[in-house]
């Protein structure tokens, strides 16, 4: 279960753009991840900031890595977004079922209004 302070951790490592574009990338990349390289050359970083930005997420646990040959592999962990949106959403709408459909009505009531 996450914790508030965890919360906080993984939230303030997504709150700088490059440590964000680099999360999304590994989103977007899926299962198999992105090498240090690769993602050092699509988001156009230096390998040395980008290992600072990359030990952030790591350590809000918010991407894995591992070793394949000589290279790092990073992706995105998953789970502990999901946990980390569950957090955020534990007790949405009061209780009450909620989503787009709950959302656009409410929109659409304010604008009404």
């Amino acid at each position: 279960m996450l914790t508030p302070s965890n919360a906080v951790e993984s939230l303030a490592a997504l709150a700088q753009e490059h440590r964000l574009a680099a999360y999304r990338l590994l989103i977007q990349a899926g299962e198999p991840g992105l090498s240090a390289g690769a993602i050092a050359k699509r988001l156009d970083l230096p390998p040395s900031s980008l290992s600072f930005h990359l030990t952030h997420l790591a350590r809000a646990k918010l991407i894995e890595q591992r070793r394949q040959g000589r290279s790092q592999i990073y992706r995105a962990n998953y789970v502990a977004m999901t946990g980390l949106i569950d957090f955020l959403t534990e007790n949405c709408c009061g209780g009450a079922s909620c989503g787009p459909r709950v959302a656009c009505a409410t929109i659409a009531r304010e604008d009404a209004a």
